[in-house]
């Protein structure tokens, strides 16, 4: 075992076999210390420790009629196989107690505080849940996991050793940056030089690198409202000058405080959370903002391949031609958001100042991931996923459209491209919620919508519904159930 597992403080206040028995229980139910598996003799111990032998002997004995430890004859003492059944958890303590020495003072000590910022919440075993109107989780059924496998495994053979061996400090794989320039890239009318493209550990990762390095304390920054919780709490960490902008149907909308901002955010292929599609006559006016007033934007790409009506519309930056749209991408939608694989387009200068920051952060995302993802890219599974999402995600949102006409009318206007999400607006009395905990206790999970909101008291009656992880046909027995609960909950 572990030598770090194994040590105790002579301290007046508790004996030395009070604290060796205190210190094996809290590995023992820590899981440090598995069921079934053996602790070091009573002479190891002793000579470890530095401690006499009977000490330990007389710790073991206790533990061992306490029920945590088992003897087995001219072989030592095991860990019982009892140890989680919550028989014994509490007979001796798992932890040392305090002495009086002083503690630290752990908020006078951050600088932030993220624990205290408001985030989604969803439920953990939301698979549990007969009906998961849940958005931004992909369905496992139409992942293709033998072509994934093929891929891990020509990744693991000697000829891709290297790949995921080595430490790349900042560098990415090569072969992932080509795939992302020439299948994904290219889809959305955007043409980028390898030096021009950072893969991260997701958008998130992007997200937070782009806010690490342009946004400075006091500055302005703009975005959708409602929009996406996270970057606002990520703007949050480095200014307090954030000014939400409206969104109706054409996007984000050309205000005043738009215009005072030097960065902006935004979601023009599906904007977050409404799904509304930016105009080419918004887009326009946006880019032309940017030029005249120096400003950046940021455009988070993430839903682009769920259009389901016409072509999709190009991306925001394939239309850039001053270097002014910093392009943030994610691989979760389409191939599993636990895999965390993402990228960023942005001029040579920032994208080198972007690696050099991952890399303090850390180094470099997986090499091992970088290289099955680059190979299932390059041997066209993505591809043919794309289109298996996108006949699936399609016949869904067909269902889902026609059962809220039919159990909640007026309540939603489909979205114009698609998407993987409805976004509902309630009456007034309604409180989303509510909804959401009486939904939970009958087997619906659905997402409030006060929190994309800068001022959430007076937006309780949206609420957001996802379909990309719930069979189709649960979808309308769904609805019809979230139907009784909301007019249960009608004022009289």
């Amino acid at each position: 075992m572990r030598n770090a597992l194994f040590h105790v403080e002579r301290m007046e206040m508790t004996t030395l076999q009070t604290q060796i028995r205190e210190m094996l229980v809290s590995a023992m139910l820590s899981g440090q210390l598995p069921a079934g598996s053996p602790i070091p003799s009573t002479r190891a111990m002793a000579k470890r420790l530095k401690v006499s032998r009977n000490t330990v002997m007389l710790a073991y004995q206790a533990l061992a009629s306490d029920g945590y430890l088992v003897a087995r004859e001219r072989s030592g003492f095991y860990v019982s196989s009892d140890i989680h059944d919550g028989t014994m958890a509490g007979s001796v303590p798992a932890k040392l107690p305090l002495t009086g020495e002083p503690q630290p003072d752990w908020a006078g000590r951050f600088r932030v505080q993220p624990s205290e910022q408001t985030n989604i919440v969803k439920p953990d075993n939301w698979h549990d849940y007969p009906y998961p109107f849940i958005y931004g989780q992909a369905d496992a059924a139409l992942f293709p996991i033998a072509a994934w496998r093929d891929c891990m495994r020509q990744s693991m053979g000697r000829k891709w050793l290297d790949a995921w061996t080595n430490d790349h400090f900042a560098e990415d794989d090569r072969m992932l940056i080509e795939q992302v320039r020439q299948r994904i890239l290219t889809r959305r009318g955007i043409l980028a030089n390898a030096d021009e493209i950072l893969i991260t550990l997701g958008a998130q990762n992007a997200l937070y690198i782009l806010s690490s390095l342009l946004v400075k304390r006091g500055m302005t920054v703009a975005i959708e409202d409602p929009g996406y919780p996270d970057i606002r709490n990520i703007f949050q960490l480095r200014t307090d000058q954030i000014n939400h902008i409206p969104v109706d149907e054409e996007g984000i909308t050309l205000t005043p405080e738009l215009f005072k901002s030097e960065l902006v955010f935004v979601t023009p292929s599906h904007q977050y959370p409404t799904n509304a599609t930016m105009s080419p006559e918004r887009r326009k006016a946006l880019l032309q903002w940017a030029t005249t007033n120096n400003g950046l934007i940021i455009e988070d790409d993430y839903e682009f391949e769920t259009n389901y009506q016409g072509e999709p519309t190009p991306a925001l930056k394939s239309l850039d031609q001053g270097q002014r749209v910093l392009y943030v991408g994610s691989l979760s939608k389409s191939l599993m958001p636990g895999l965390r694989m993402g990228f960023m387009v942005a001029p040579a200068p920032l994208i080198r100042e972007a690696r050099a920051l991952r890399r303090l952060m850390l180094r470099h995302p997986p090499g091992n991931n970088q290289g099955v993802v680059a190979l299932f890219l390059s041997l066209g599974h993505h591809d043919t996923l794309i289109g298996r999402l996108h006949r699936s995600y399609r016949n869904r949102w067909v269902t889902m459209g026609k059962a809220l006409e039919k159990y909640f009318p007026g309540w939603t206007q489909a979205p114009g491209f698609g998407g993987t999400s409805y976004w509902l607006k309630g009456p007034p009395w309604l409180d989303g919620t509510l909804l959401a905990s009486r939904a939970l206790e009958e087997g619906i999970v659905i997402e409030p919508g006060d929190i994309y909101f800068s001022d959430p008291q007076n937006h309780r009656h949206f609420i957001r519904l996802g379909f990309s992880s719930i069979a189709e046909e649960r979808i309308e027995p769904g609805l019809e159930r979230l139907s009784h609960i909301v007019a249960a909950m009608k004022p009289a």
